[in-house]
């Protein structure tokens, strides 16, 4: 089996599969997960949901960057919150609610640019797909001409070392974006675990 050959191999086997892993409403979407560009407040968040703007004190901002943030452990952010839900006496409900619309808010805007980058990062697979493609057409003509010239065997080698390396790179991405695929759901299982600490604070 030659280069050219086992080339076409291995692209049949990994270009289709991540362009067409998903195809829910955007067929340009490379993940399993169904693309969801923002996340509702109201699916997570059972009670009182301020959606004037509200000024939040700077405390309150302070601790939802510290426990939207990933490196902090769901279990040290249910600690946090305890203590700051412990320390409320007047307006508990609301401060505890702001506390959340803050958290949310953040997790929610991280998450909507790793969705927005997942895209570009898509459009960039495809661009490498169809590329793939078009020099292996070039390849395949080729090598139908019955009477090769040195140039024309030169050329090929040429671009199968290009196809090659191309193949490697979108291997390699595709294989990234399997982890970053997973990403917007580890955020949304966050702002979840969230409203559920932070509600079961206020009782």
């Amino acid at each position: 089996m030659n280069k050219f050959c086992i080339l076409t191999f291995m692209l049949t086997l990994t270009v289709p599969i991540s362009l067409q892993a998903a195809n829910f409403n955007d067929p340009t979407w490379p993940c399993i997960q169904r693309k969801v560009p923002r996340l509702s407040i109201g699916q997570m968040w059972s009670g009182k949901i301020l959606e004037d703007p509200v000024e939040i004190d700077a405390e309150t901002q302070q601790l939802a960057r510290a426990i939207s943030v990933r490196r902090t452990p769901i279990e040290d952010a249910q600690i946090l919150i305890g203590k700051y839900a412990a320390g409320l006496e007047a307006d508990k409900q609301t401060k505890l609610a702001l506390l959340f619309k803050a958290a949310f808010e953040q997790i929610d805007r991280e998450r909507s640019e790793i969705v927005s980058g997942i895209a570009r990062y898509a459009g960039k697979q495809t661009g490498l797909a169809n590329r793939i493609d078009t020099l292996q057409q070039q390849i395949a003509v080729l090598e139908s001409k019955e009477d090769k010239s040195d140039d024309d065997f030169d050329k090929m080698e040429e671009l199968q070392d290009v196809v090659a390396w191309d193949a490697r790179i979108y291997k390699e991405r595709a294989q990234s974006l399997t982890f970053v695929c997973e990403t917007p759901v580890i955020l949304e299982k966050r702002a979840f675990a969230l409203a559920r600490a932070i509600m079961e604070s206020a009782e």
